[in-house]
Parts: C-alpha cells; sequence; structure tokens
C-alpha cells in the first residue's frame, strides 16, 4: 500500500490500554488525568483475537513490524498471549515494545519465551529527584534499570532507552545518561519534546534541539554519524569513536522525517491514525463487531492508507497559522485538538 505521497505502509503501532502507572508531564498530566478520569473501559478495548485479526490483514498489505504501545502496555493482563499470537502471523518480522520500565523485570522472560523481539523503556533522568518531577509518581530509576537489565538477561536485542529532553527540565541530565549508557548493550535515544495531544502545554521554548545534544556529548566523547540501518529509521545514529558504542537522535521538531514516515497506529478501542499528530481516526472496531470479512477489513485499511497525506511536523510553521486551524474545522485564532498521546500510543 501506498499513500498520497508514495510511503508504504510497513510499520503498525498497537495501544494495547489508554491506562498508565505514571503520570509524566509531558504524556498524562495529573490535572487532566486525576483521580476523576475515566478510562476506556473493557468492553470497547479490542480483544487479543481482534488485534491479531487487524495484524494479519494489514500483514497481508505489507506491514512486517508491531510494536506494542500505550499507554502502559504491561498493564493490559496476559500481553505475552497477544505477542505469542502476533508472532506467528505470516509476514510479520518483528515484534516490539515500548514501556516504562517498571514492571519490565517480571514481564521479560515471559514476554522473550512468547516472541516479543525487543523492547523499548523510557527513562528521562538517573537522578530520581528529577524522575519524580517528569513522571509526578514516587519512582526510582533503580527499578527501571532492573526492568532493562531483565529485558538483556532475556535475550530481547535490541534494548533501546528513549529520553525525551526538556529545556529547564532534565537537559542537565543528558551527560550522566550518555555517560551510564556508554559501553553497555543498550542504546541510548534522545528525543526532542513533542507537541503531541494538546494537555501537555508544550511550547518550542522547551525544545532541545537534536544537533545541541550531539554537540553536549561530542565535547565530551567524540561522535560520528552512522548511516541507517533500515528505510523509515526515524532516529539519526551516532557512534562513540572510542568504541563506547553508538546513540541516536529523534528529532521530530527540529527536522521532520515525515517524507519517509511509514508508520500507522492503532488504539486500544480499533481507531486507526495515520500521524502521531492526528485529530481523528478511522474506526474499525465496528467494522469487526459488525460481521465484516478480511476483504471488506483489506479494502478499508487501503483506502485509509490511500488517502493518507499527513506531513504535520513538517509543516508545523504553517498548521499553526490562524487560517491552518480554520481550515482544520477549528474557529480562526484556535488550534484544533489533536489526539493524545496516552490514546494513540507513542
Amino acid at each position: 500500500m501506498l499513500d498520497l505521497l508514495d510511503r508504504p505502509l510497513r510499520d503498525l503501532r498497537i495501544s494495547v490500554t489508554d491506562r498508565c502507572n505514571l503520570r509524566c508531564r509531558y504524556c498524562m498530566p495529573r490535572e487532566v488525568y486525576g483521580a476523576g478520569h475515566v478510562f476506556l473501559p473493557r468492553s470497547e478495548l479490542l480483544s487479543f483475537e481482534e488485534i491479531a485479526r487487524l495484524a494479519r490483514v494489514l500483514a497481508a498489505q505489507g506491514v512486517d513490524k508491531l510494536r506494542l504501545t500505550g499507554g502502559e502496555p504491561l498493564l493490559r493482563r496476559d500481553l505475552e498471549r497477544l505477542v505469542a499470537m502476533l508472532a506467528e502471523i505470516d509476514g510479520i518480522n518483528d515484534v516490539a515494545l515500548t514501556t516504562n520500565g517498571l514492571l519490565l523485570a517480571g514481564k521479560a522472560r515471559a514476554l522473550a519465551d512468547a516472541g516479543l523481539s525487543r523492547v523499548t523503556v523510557s527513562l528521562d533522568a538517573l537522578e530520581d529527584e528529577t524522575l519524580h518531577e517528569i513522571s509526578d509518581a514516587p519512582i526510582s530509576a533503580a527499578r527501571v534499570l532492573e526492568g532493562i537489565n531483565a529485558a538483556v538477561d532475556a535475550g530481547l536485542h535490541p534494548v533501546k532507552v528513549n529520553m525525551v529532553v526538556r529545556r529547564g527540565v532534565n537537559e542537565e541530565c543528558v551527560i550522566a545518561m550518555a555517560e551510564h549508557f556508554r559501553h553497555r548493550p543498550q542504546t541510548l535515544r534522545f528525543i526532542e519534546y513533542m507537541d503531541v495531544g494538546s494537555t501537555n502545554g508544550w511550547t518550542d521554548a522547551e525544545v532541545v534541539p537534536a544537533a545541541e545534544v550531539v554537540v553536549r556529548i561530542a565535547a565530551r566523547w567524540p561522535l560520528e554519524p552512522l548511516a541507517p540501518a533500515r528505510d523509515g529509521e526515524v532516529a539519526s545514529r551516532y557512534r562513540y569513536l572510542d568504541g563506547g558504542g553508538e546513540i541516536g537522535l529523534i528529532h521530530s521538531v527540529s527536522a521532520p522525517f515525515c517524507a519517509a514516515c511509514n508508520r500507522a497506529r492503532l488504539s486500544a478501542d480499533g481507531k486507526l491514525f495515520t500521524c502521531l499528530f492526528a485529530r481523528r481516526g478511522h474506526d474499525l472496531r465496528a467494522l469487526l463487531r459488525g460481521g465484516a470479512s478480511d476483504l471488506d477489513l483489506a479494502e478499508r485499511t487501503h483506502a485509509i492508507w490511500g488517502a493518507r497525506s499527513d506531513r504535520y511536523s513538517a509543516e508545523r510553521a504553517i498548521r499553526e497559522l490562524p487560517s491552518a486551524a480554520a481550515a482544520d474545522g477549528a474557529p480562526a485564532g484556535e488550534q484544533p485538538l489533536k489526539v493524545e498521546m496516552s490514546y494513540i500510543g507513542g
């Protein structure tokens, strides 16, 4: 399948829950997702069988990578059963997971045995005080690191560690993070703070450009760029000249990679989104539960992807103009609401 900009669909990100055990300020701020917030009832979540069916339909159309996300996906009971179902689908070469790592130590072995290929863990600092500020929860880096080590021991490879860098919050932690993960089997990736959703109060003043992160690290340990490992890779890669491993930079704000984006996202309640910054999704659950055949599902997903022209990050400056907002159905001078990352998956 090709979209209107000739981009194929290769990568499907599957959110299995909208719940999370943290309240990170850039994703699920507690003032919005507090005690009174109503999450999706279980009956509205896609079952594992429904998820696997959609994955089979999309695999037949060219999808070869799946990633389980959330919310926090390890909150979904018996997730290893879904992993096993997905790993058996013809054409799927890679089943990955993104997690905050808090439950990973107790789950890594079962997930690996079920067929999980690799895991990405979110960790924004090594200092507990900074982690508390970011996550708005009393977590410790030691617990997350325990999960990372368990994933390595279970044979999940590569293990990637994602750090969202925010100006005035954790930018001073960059060197400490780089130092910790040098000469280790994990790959550390630095992510620019993005304007996903509409509740995190994003401003561009809080963005630390990827190029600045590279300069900071290279001043301590010289780096050289690496070629992309595969088509559609979103991270720019650098290796330490002294053999200390490599790092990645994900620069959706300062250097968008929309032209090569080959990802779609499936929400926990069965809506297909063609961009992380989308405002609306396409309901596939109604088809699944309404008696649609696999051919019906294939035709619908083919039509959705074929009509895709999303390039939000590349057009970010234009979209902030009042005329662009008005064209999206919002009153002039107002930005239309975007889907939240905790719902769509990162």
